[in-house]
């Protein structure tokens, strides 16, 4: 694998897997799907001065999730995956592989006031964002 992947790449395609893996956290975090057990799980209290989000919590993750979309696009065309099939086996490979095994490992040090719970809906979010986002680059042509 090497760098020319990228010009192997479907641009509106990581933008569309992007957006979505995107709008799926402002579903999945809002107060009434999983937002509120969340904030339990991480000890933040909305309510408490300080403790309000700014712009950044909106940015990060989206420039995070377009570089990661990025990625997954290049795996995709350096693997030679193009079926929903293939799109689907290396969103697993890659969110089990690293996104769930990593947020275990922070799970058990990250001192959180419920860590099992914090695990179980962060990193069932990513992997299922990767998941989405992998199969829309695997298929777009």
């Amino acid at each position: 694998m090497s760098f020319d992947a990228l010009s192997e790449v479907n641009w509106l395609a990581i933008i569309v897997g992007t957006v979505a893996w995107f709008a799926l956290g402002g579903i999945w975090y809002a107060p009434p799907v999983f937002g509120k057990a969340w904030m339990r799980s991480t000890g933040i209290d909305p309510s408490a001065e300080g403790q309000r989000p700014g712009a950044s919590i909106y940015l990060f993750p989206l420039i995070a999730y377009f570089v990661a979309t990025i990625a997954l696009a290049m795996l995709a065309a350096a693997t030679g995956s193009e079926t929903f099939g293939e799109g689907i086996v290396l969103g697993l490979v890659v969110g089990v592989g690293l996104a769930v095994t990593l947020y275990a490992v922070e799970s058990v040090f990250g001192r959180r006031p419920q860590p099992g719970t914090w695990f179980l809906l962060t990193s069932a979010y990513q992997l299922i964002g990767i998941l989405i986002a992998t199969v829309v680059v695997t298929v777009w042509d």
